[in-house]
């Protein structure tokens, strides 16, 4: 627990300028006013006075509690909604005269013009322990807000506002909303600015019977150092009702031109350009789900987490340079599209199919672009070090080259495409609005109120059952066998990702995961042998050399295939003994 209060000695913070700033006395006020002026481009229209609104959203979940008082001055937001949707400069007039917007805004809105800094630590401990901390200012106020990346959930973040004196940060405002195990590396540390925005922001306040939700229609500057990176966006912050007015607005808004909807705010693309690395590609959250919890709210959850994951992963596919983008965007919609069928065996939702099949569009117009990045990264690297002897690799890579750039111009095209938008924004605004309960039979309802833990077992157990099946006579098994086996073997990983969680057995999940995970890995890498197959179909002819090098990698995992057969063997057997987690004891098979 901290015993200094707000006003105690600390490391002097640096100021945009790189000079020191300290918040305890007037020289410290002076710098940062030379600082804020700084933030400014030449001719930027002048800042009016008006008072940065406190967020009233209410979140889903409780925010962390701090562990003692807020210091005076801290005001404690409840957390914030909302949605960003990316679109071109010259068309925000536009969307602004959209009838959604025009019909529906109590009036002409606010505009207000924003300059922030957003500090850290020289190593990043705010950022690496999911904080962001800013001071803005608007007209002659300062406020300065901590921030905090949910962790389950696409649309909400912690929020905590305090006013301050000037540009400078207050560390000991902040403190009551870091975690513990952050504190002692901050007090250790100086603060130092790691980015501006330079914002103009016109917001309006639309009400709609669903919800009252405050768009924001920003345009500006991101700087950092020498770098700079444009912003034109929408945001979309919720007020009151449900979150599913946010994406209502968004699909109107997209009726009038191409948006992107996106999660990832100003600070993490803030700090990936003061990085210069690319938007990072995060795999999936650890799933929870309660033991008590109704089917209902965990077809909630787990399409939540699903659509987390989806949003999460689109600015680093887009982007490109980080390969592993691409990677967890299929993977995001094969556990998507595992989550829609898992639904099925409620009942019939007619929803479903049209999901199902967006969800298999961008999927499919991803799949160049991750099989050319995997043969390109790891298969041919692999086998080409290990023939040195062998002709041709190099001329092999140039060809993999041009057939992996195609592979990411088709998959930008479908990225870019207003049908993925408009996916991503359904789909979000389904979730909030719960709209399978306006799908679902009416005698099959009744279901959704039951415990999710009695479905689990039954479906854990057919599907279980599913893959026993396909895997009797594991020896005698051929490649088309297999294949099958492995569609069998990832839908039971996804549903036990989904649904393990809601049993106690805590060992024993952890083993069979264990367990059937490598299972999939194994299946997989014979998977991975029948797709490099198909890629070098026809490329090895387009040069003499890489005909060979083409010949060396097809014969190199025609043995490597029979040398993997009894490892998988084994796999298939510990997988096989493994207890199963979900029946009750007593009920064991």
């Amino acid at each position: 627990m901290l015993k200094r209060d707000a006003t105690s000695a600390r490391k002097t913070p640096n100021g945009p300028d790189g000079s020191p700033v300290s918040q305890d006395n007037k020289r410290a006020e002076q710098s940062a006013a030379a600082s804020s002026q700084q933030l400014a481009e030449p001719g930027a229209a002048p800042t009016l006075t008006e008072d940065v609104a406190h967020h009233e959203a209410p979140p889903r979940s409780e925010p962390a509690t701090p562990e003692r008082p807020l210091p005076n001055g801290a005001a404690q937001s409840a957390g914030e909604i909302e949605l960003k949707l990316l679109v071109d400069a010259d068309r925000m007039a536009h969307f602004n005269a959209a009838p959604i917007i025009a019909g529906n805004a109590r009036n002409k809105g606010a505009r207000k013009h924003l300059k922030s800094v957003y500090y850290d630590t020289p190593e990043r401990t705010l950022r690496r322990g999911g904080l962001s901390l800013r001071v803005r200012q608007t007209g002659a106020r300062f406020v300065q807000t901590v921030k905090t990346d949910a962790a389950d959930d696409p649309l909400r973040r912690g929020e905590w506002e305090a006013s301050v004196p000037s540009m400078a940060p207050d560390l000991g405002l902040a403190m009551p909303f870091i975690p513990a195990k952050l504190r002692d590396g901050l007090e250790a540390q100086s603060l130092e600015a790691v980015f501006t925005t330079d914002i103009h922001r016109h917001a309006r306040i639309i009400d709609l019977p669903s919800g009252t939700v405050e768009v924001a229609f920003d345009q500006g500057l991101l700087k950092a150092g020498d770098r700079s990176m444009p912003v034109s966006e929408i945001e979309l912050e919720l007020k009151s009702g449900s979150p599913s007015t946010i994406y209502e607005i968004a699909l109107r808004l997209a009726e009038h031109g191409a948006v992107k909807p996106s999660i990832r705010s100003k600070s993490a693309r803030g700090f990936d350009l003061a990085a210069g690395t690319p938007p990072s590609a995060k795999r999936p959250q650890k799933f929870r789900l309660d033991s008590a919890v109704a089917l209902d709210e965990a077809f909630a959850a787990i399409l939540r987490s699903c659509f987390h994951h989806l949003v999460q992963s689109l600015p680093a596919a887009e982007d490109g340079r980080n390969p592993e983008g691409v990677h967890q965007l299929r993977v995001s919609l094969r556990r998507l599209r595992s989550a829609l069928d898992l639904m099925r065996s409620v009942g019939s939702l007619s929803n479903l199919d049209a999901l199902r099949s967006e969800v298999k569009w961008l999927a499919q117009n991803m799949s160049a672009a991750r099989d050319w990045d995997v043969f390109q990264l790891q298969t041919l690297p692999t086998i080409a070090k290990a023939c040195p002897m062998v002709a041709g690799f190099d001329a092999l890579e140039q060809v993999a080259a041009r057939r992996q750039s195609d592979g990411y111009r088709t998959a930008h095209q479908a990225l870019g495409d207003r049908r993925c938008a408009n996916f991503v924004i359904s789909l979000g605004g389904w979730i909030e609005a719960r709209g399978w309960r306006n799908d679902i039979a009416a005698e099959d309802l009744g279901r959704l109120a039951e415990p999710a833990v009695n479905f689990a077992e039954r479906i854990l157990s057919e599907q279980y059952a599913k893959v026993l099946k396909r895997g009797r006579r594991f020896k005698s098994r051929d490649a088309e066998q297999l294949h099958r086996l492995r569609l069998a073997t990832k839908r039971l990983r996804y549903l036990s990702e989904f649904l393990l969680p809601l049993f106690e057995d805590r060992k024993s999940t952890r083993r069979f995961s264990r367990r059937l995970a490598a299972l999939q890995e194994e299946l997989g890498a014979f998977n991975d042998m029948a797709v490099t197959a198909t890629l070098l179909n026809g490329v090895g002819a387009e040069t003499p050399d890489s005909a060979t090098a083409a010949a060396a990698i097809a014969g190199w995992q025609a043995r490597a295939a029979v040398g993997v057969a009894p490892s998988l063997r084994g796999t298939w057997q510990d997988f096989t003994a493994a207890r199963v987690p979900w029946l009750r004891q007593g009920r064991q098979a």
